[in-house]
């Protein structure tokens, strides 16, 4: 297995299909499960994978608050992940009207490991980005450092 540098990666960033199984668990409830994902790779930063709509478990799903904007992507939108009676605010985001470059990402998804119990990339669990606004995954296949802890804002 090969690995990456996420200093290797565009800015712009690059957005590229994966046909790894992608998975997301909270509570013993499956939340996603997908082999369709879209990896988004960015310059220091960890590959945020963007879930299609249709392997997200509806039940899971309620609309989250705030919003934020991507300087690349455009505006996102924050979703709650909802397992059993555990109540996650914005564990997930997404662009529902990304700029021309992002189109492939409209009606997905990506969720913040830090905030859910089990982020998988075929096999291997996921390590969360550091900090509190990233979400990318970190897995055996890319290498740091990462932005996202304190003072690496400027990166």
């Amino acid at each position: 297995m090969s690995q990456e540098s996420v200093w290797d990666y565009p800015r712009p960033p690059a957005v590229v299909p994966t046909d790894d199984r992608i998975r997301v668990v909270h509570a013993g409830v499956t939340v996603a499960d997908s082999t369709a994902a879209i990896r988004v790779l960015e310059t220091s930063q960890p590959p945020a994978f963007y879930i299609p709509r249709a392997d997200i478990s509806p039940q899971v799903l309620r609309p989250g608050s705030g919003r934020s904007f991507c300087e690349w992507k455009g505006p996102a939108t924050y979703w709650t992940v909802v397992a059993g009676d555990i109540v996650v605010p914005n564990a997930g985001w997404s662009y529902e009207d990304p700029t021309p470059s992002f189109v492939a990402i409209r009606g997905h998804i990506a969720f913040y490991a830090r905030l859910l119990d089990e982020c998988w990339v075929g096999d291997e669990q996921v390590v969360a980005n550091p900090g509190s606004f990233y979400g990318g995954w970190i897995t055996s296949r890319v290498t740091g450092p990462f932005k996202g802890d304190p003072g690496t804002e400027h990166w």
